[in-house]
């Protein structure tokens, strides 16, 4: 199998019990996607390159899922949009009205939901 798409997983941590870290898992278990974790740290999560920042990312990319407070989330709202991602999951703790309403200004398909429960039914792209 070829794998075309790409997902950003903002926040990644190499912590197991962290929903990051099973969102990498439950992308990289998929089996169709490139799974690219950003962590300032850069620390190796769930054996995959983890870069340090969002504008490292060779774009574009067809799904970014955020981990991280909503007032980080608007500061890398500008690099998320440059990477023209199909869909913007805005995890619960992640998400915020002016975080949603930024991102759809700027053309995003920005959705408040939960990557894990979306990854339950499928491909995010198809479930959301």
């Amino acid at each position: 199998m070829t794998i075309e798409k790409k997902v950003l997983i903002v926040g990644a941590s190499a912590k197991t019990d962290r929903y990051s870290y099973k969102a990498v898992r439950g992308f990289l278990d998929r089996g169709d996607y490139i799974v690219i974790p950003v962590h300032p740290s850069g620390i190796s999560v769930a054996d995959c390159e983890t870069l340090k920042e969002i504008s490292d990312v060779a774009g574009p990319v067809d799904v970014v899922t955020m981990y991280v407070n909503p007032s980080l989330g608007l500061k890398m709202l500008p690099e998320i949009t440059a990477l023209q991602p199909k869909l913007l999951i805005l995890n619960p703790g992640a998400d915020s009205d002016e975080l949603e309403a930024e991102a759809k200004a700027a053309g995003l398909h920005a959705v408040r939901a939960c990557t894990l429960v979306a990854l339950s039914y499928g491909d995010p792209l198809n479930v959301l």
